[in-house]
């Protein structure tokens, strides 16, 4: 049987590793197909999904409007928040106000972190000033005093408080209380040109490997720990706990409507472009 090399892109981050550790391991039948992982910060992922490089890439949902047009939304492998997400953090805790014409760092202006940052606060430029930091970096740089607060993503949710940092805003909780809907934070999708055969076939072992991980818990936990900065075992599986739950093995319709929502108020507020259909494999 001729094997077909697919890249797999994701984050070297807990949640992404706990995932794919049945692929990763190679604990599961592949079938024809020969994945290569591809370990990078989602933003560089953002950014490479808009040349449209690699066949399956985490995306976040913030950044899917750039690559509509090559890649469709798996439906599985979604990262949600449901009533939880990304934070702002300060030495102190402001005021939504207060924060106005502050500088905050961000960990990139594709993710969906951002776009829930501006769609709370206002548009960066007007209402903030934006500096992109690499993700892992940024509590430290805020501590330092590089930036007046940080937009913290993946497991810095659960390690702020080390440096004695406090929270201003849980963007997640945010979305929830705004919405009735959990903030869709990332995402898998797989390159279009690929045809509608290879497209379900992947997708449907990427679903295979996340089952695998919720069935063989504690050995993917202890997988993914080597992937969490700061984190030990029992913090590991907390963090692989929120973003890796029944809204990673499918969407639904609650899922899809939660994406359609942000998706469109961030196009409605001028912060991402408009697209006329989300699609999903």
């Amino acid at each position: 049987m001729q094997m077909r090399r697919l890249r797999l892109g994701h984050s070297p981050d807990p949640d992404d590793a706990f995932m794919f550790y049945g692929l990763a391991k190679k604990l599961l039948p592949t079938g024809p197909y020969h994945f290569e992982h591809v370990l990078q910060d989602i933003e560089t992922l953002n950014q490479r999904a808009r040349k449209g490089e690699l066949e399956i890439t985490a995306v976040s949902i913030g950044a899917y409007p750039y690559v509509a047009d090559k890649y469709a939304l798996t439906s599985c492998g979604s990262s949600m928040g449901d009533g939880y997400g990304p934070m702002v953090i300060a030495p102190r805790r402001w005021k939504r106000e207060e924060l106005v014409g502050k500088t905050i760092a961000i960990p990139g202006r594709l993710t969906t972190a951002y776009l829930a940052l501006q769609l709370w606060l206002g548009e960066a430029g007007k209402a903030f000033e934006a500096v992109e930091v690499p993700f892992d970096q940024i509590p430290r740089y805020v501590k330092d005093a590089k930036a007046d607060a940080g937009l913290i993503i993946h497991e810095g949710q659960l390690t702020y408080g080390q440096l004695g940092l406090e929270l201003t805003v849980d963007l997640g909780a945010w979305w929830q209380s705004e919405t009735g809907l959990p903030l869709p934070l990332g995402g898998n999708c797989i390159r279009k040109d690929l045809g509608a055969k290879v497209m379900q076939e992947v997708t449907d072992l990427l679903k295979r490997s996340i089952q695998f991980s919720l069935d063989h818990r504690p050995e993917a936990v202890q997988y993914a720990l080597q992937f969490g900065r700061d984190l030990d075992p029992k913090l590991a599986d907390q963090f692989v706990g929120m973003y890796v739950n029944q809204w990673t093995l499918d969407y639904g319709p609650r899922g899809k409507e939660a994406i359609a929502t942000l998706l469109n108020r961030g196009a409605k507020a001028g912060l991402v472009p408009g697209i006329e259909r989300i699609e999903f494999e």
